[in-house]
């Protein structure tokens, strides 16, 4: 009987099992899109549609879906998905929809996924008619014939399959036009080409013929298909294509650092791949692969980096953290190392003046930096790091998905350097010893696609504290009983952020976003028997209305921003404190046109200290062709300088301090203010039959009230004072980036930098910035096998040219620099090895060339005399440096 009962039980799931098999359909599907409210708004539609389950990747594009076959189709799902907006395999969005999405969520619409459209046809306008073909290509040659045949300019359109015609009616007409594109190979809803010059078009020209007029062909092609194929292979077969082959999928991987073609500004998106081209163990490392950004040592006692960017000094660029203000005032000096490389989900890096809606700082550009989340691959990762001069750190990121609508990140680190190193034997250590503990946790709720609400929490806090100077110092001594000189830095910080957004129903344009942040900084230090305490209390908040004036070619954002930032320091025995209190309002404009993006702005800060100041930029973008791209840019910015925070590198001498007021209401002081100028050229080419892109900027900065730190009226003082006369950086920029064969990447750029300033003895160049650099990158990739194993090696050569140092000529001679350094070179490489999705492994080396500059620390011997400085550093004072890795997935 109970054999009798276990076959009846086994048959009875077997018998369910294949119902259930009958009826229910696993699929997938390419659908577009961008973002974290992309996968909502996909996932949701899909099952509104009758999908059991939906799942889709941005990383991937690909949607993962289960459904019932007798209640619906994959058909009416992605029919479903391509109306609220997302380009997929059957079915193209509405360009209205598609116009109307945020603005995170527009993804680039080419090259199509489409493999059978059954689209409408868009509405035409009287000078708009249908044409058929595929690829840039058939763009370049719809155009050309349109231009021979008298059109005084014409655009056509992949899409909506439309070419928009310019012309004189006295001159020409528009069968004559249409009667030439057709001579040329291409359909239209006037006239038809021949078959043999159909037939006689590039490969990936090949539309269907047999498509409704203004739906798009089912074959699709990427530009880099364009030779795959002899013309002879698709002429034999083009009248049966479809039959012949059942699909044809190419998929463009995301590039590492793409530069992006639809923002108005010249934007550089860095992904997880580049950030793991080096050992990039925060974030003044991320950019070790990047030729935008100058990472450089500051000073040879505290071991910390600084950036640069259009040949102006960190503090000049708005660095924020998910597009709040993240690392500014006291943070300046060593906010970068509290923001760990493993932590970051991307980052943003624009060149020039950013959008007014973001605040007043930004002058020479803005770097955003976003957490990870669980958009995309919701997963928990361990990270252990160790190099041979005895830094070691450990990362334990998890990414979850709580629900339908909340997810979640832990993020956790911790980092010691333990050994003490001193290689060029001066008795100083080369870096600080010391550790970190780091640890946020965000929280996500998105369901915009059903109530319009969305908001992000986040929570973290951080502690990190250094000791350097001599090797003989102990800090556990008191410092009243040290006969050796060391070094001492002590910091905490605490953020609590919130972002809520709200887009309207029945009106994706329009949406309202509330962002507010609370910050505490505290740093406790001391530089020999100098000692430096401060505490900063900041609180801003912004509101944001986002919306259309008549069509979405015309957006408008506007809002109020609040800045309390309140200040406490001690330096010596002075004290200084202030609190600025900045109410904002300001107002944004987009117009968009067939070629062309205008986005005006301005804003208008009320500071307590500062007066009222009146923030314009300006950004124009113009689409010369599909492959080129021109931009314009011009701004004001304004800021207040924090001098003992923003010198520290000074800090490591026996310099006096003095500051040259002239009634200012901070330090005594005027707030700075600068105006940048911009312009840059995008293009896309052929190089060895590949993708290529080369782009050539240039940027100039002027200052007003530029507050100065004068290191050349003697060698035992720093002096600061405001700009009194003329301040410009001029920077040009030549960046390509091309792959001369498979999986193997090339980045080649040169900068040049002009950047002088009228000191109180006179105009002369900034001290330690190179007019020259080179930057060299090479990446490679070896294929992968079927357990998703490979191997990638990566290395990153910089030149940098000679440099103006300080003049210390009063002092003795032996304590003297000279005028220019010399150049010298620096060579970074890695070599990772995956051994399937879940397991890597790598090694790599920093300044494997092993220059180091000779006796970066004047008067060593000495550090309480009068000649001491150790903040005359431009080059690396260690020499090669070798560390290895392991990265865990689960």
């Amino acid at each position: 009987m109970k054999t009798l009962l276990k076959s009846l039980c086994l048959f009875s799931l077997l018998f369910t099992s294949f119902l259930f098999a009958q009826t229910t359909t696993k699929s997938t599907f390419l659908v577009k899109g961008e973002c974290g409210m992309c996968k909502d708004r996909i996932e949701t539609s899909a099952k509104k549609t009758g999908a059991k389950t939906a799942n889709w990747n941005a990383t991937t594009q690909k949607l993962d879906i289960e459904f019932d076959a007798d209640k619906t189709s994959s058909d009416q799902i992605l029919k479903q998905i391509a109306e609220v907006g997302h380009d997929n395999e059957l079915y193209s969005a509405p360009t209205q929809t598609y116009d109307q999405l945020p603005g995170c969520c527009l993804y680039e619409r080419e090259p199509s996924f489409l493999k059978t459209a059954i689209t409408e046809q868009p509405v035409k306008q009287d000078n708009q008619f249908f044409v058929r073909g595929n690829c840039s290509s058939c763009k370049s040659r719809i155009e050309k014939a349109a231009t021979s045949a008298g059109a005084d300019s014409s655009s056509w359109d992949s899409n909506t399959q439309m070419v928009t015609l310019n012309f004189d009616p006295a001159k020409t007409s528009a069968d004559l036009i249409l009667k030439k594109i057709a001579d040329v190979g291409h359909d239209n809803e006037k006239f038809t080409s021949t078959d043999d010059t159909y037939k006689n078009l590039p490969g990936c020209c090949l539309y269907d013929r047999e498509l409704p007029l203004g739906v798009k062909s089912d074959l699709v092609h990427d530009d880099e298909a364009e030779s795959a194929a002899p013309k002879k292979d698709f002429s034999q077969h083009a009248d049966h294509f479809d039959k012949s082959i059942e699909e044809v999928r190419l998929i463009r991987l995301a590039d590492a650092t793409a530069l992006s073609k639809k923002e108005t500004g010249l934007t550089f998106n860095i992904g997880g791949k580049e950030l793991l081209k080096a050992a990039c163990c925060n974030l003044s490392e991320s950019f070790e692969t990047n030729a935008t950004v100058d990472v450089s040592f500051t000073n040879a006692v505290t071991g910390t980096k600084q950036l640069k960017m259009l040949g102006l000094d960190q503090k000049y660029t708005s660095l924020t953290k998910e597009l709040l203000p993240s690392i500014r005032g006291l943070a300046a000096p060593y906010g970068l190392n509290l923001i760990p490389g493993r932590w970051i989900g991307g980052i943003q890096l624009t060149k020039g003046g950013s959008t007014v809606v973001n605040g007043y700082e930004s002058i020479t550009g803005q770097i955003n930096t976003e957490l990870l989340k669980a958009n995309d691959n919701p997963e928990t990762s361990i990270n252990f790091f160790g190099d041979v001069h005895g830094r070691v750190e450990t990362n334990i990121t998890s990414t979850t998905q709580l629900n339908e609508h909340w997810n979640q990140s832990v993020l956790l680190h911790g980092n010691a350097t333990l050994s003490k190193t001193d290689s060029n034997d001066d008795g100083f250590l080369d870096q600080p010893t010391g550790n970190q503990i780091n640890a946020a946790y965000l929280l996500n709720y998105n369901d915009l696609d059903h109530s319009g609400l969305g908001t992000h929490f986040g929570i973290s806090f951080v502690k990190d504290q250094r000791f350097g100077g001599q090797t003989t110092f102990d800090k556990k001594i008191d410092r009243s009983k040290q006969t050796a000189y060391g070094v001492g830095i002590d910091l905490s910080r605490f953020e609590i952020w919130n972002k809520t957004g709200y887009v309207f129903k029945d009106k994706p344009y329009q949406s309202i976003g509330w962002m507010n942040q609370f910050t505490t900084h505290q740093q406790d230090s001391f530089f020999g028997n100098r000692n430096y305490w401060g505490n900063q209390n900041t609180f801003y908040s912004n509101l944001v209305f986002e919306s259309i004036i008549g069509n979405s070619n015309n957006k408008f954002k506007t809002g109020a921003s609040f800045l309390y930032d309140q200040y406490d320091e001690d330096y010596l025995t002075q004290n200084y404190k202030r609190t600025e209190t900045v109410p904002g309002v300001f107002f944004e404009y987009t117009l968009t046109g067939l070629k062309y993006t205008l986005v005006a702005g301005a804003r208008t800060d009320f500071h307590n200290l500062a007066g009222t100041q009146f923030t314009p930029r300006l950004n124009f973008k113009y689409d010369v062709t599909d492959k080129t791209i021109l931009r314009l840019s011009a701004g004001r910015g304004f800021r207040t300088a924090n001098v003992f925070a923003e010198s520290q590198q000074y800090f490591g001498s026996n310099r006096q301090i003095e500051i040259l007021g002239n009634g200012g209401k901070i330090y005594d002081l005027k707030p700075e203010i600068a105006w940048n100028y911009g312009a840059s050229v995008q293009q896309e080419f052929k190089l060895f039959n590949r993708k290529a892109t080369l782009v050539a900027d240039f940027f100039r900065t002027d200052f007003q009230n530029q507050v100065l730190a004068d290191l050349d009226i003697s060698p035992q003082k720093l002096v600061f004072y405001n700009l009194e006369g003329e301040s410009f950086a001029n920077s040009f920029q030549t960046q390509l980036d091309f792959a001369p064969a498979k999986n193997l990447e090339l980045r080649l750029a040169y900068k040049y930098y002009d950047v002088q300033a009228e000191f109180l003895g006179g105009k002369r160049e900034i001290p330690f910035m190179p007019k020259n650099r080179g930057f060299f990158n090479a990446s490679y990739s070896t294929d992968k096998t079927d357990k998703g194993a490979f191997w990638n090696i990566d290395t990153t050569l910089q030149l940098i040219g000679k440099q103006k140092l300080p003049n210390l000529n009063s002092n003795p001679l032996e304590y003297r620099l000279p005028e220019f350094s010399k150049s010298y070179s620096t060579l970074n490489a890695q070599i990772s090895r995956n051994f399937n999705k879940n397991i890597r492994a790598y090694v790599g080396g920093e300044n494997l060339l092993g220059y180091t500059q000779n006796n970066p620390i004047i008067d060593v011997q000495n550090p309480f005399g009068n000649y001491f400085d150790a903040g005359m550093v431009y080059a690396p004072i260690m020499g090669a440096n070798v560390y290895f890795g392991l990265d865990f997935k689960f």
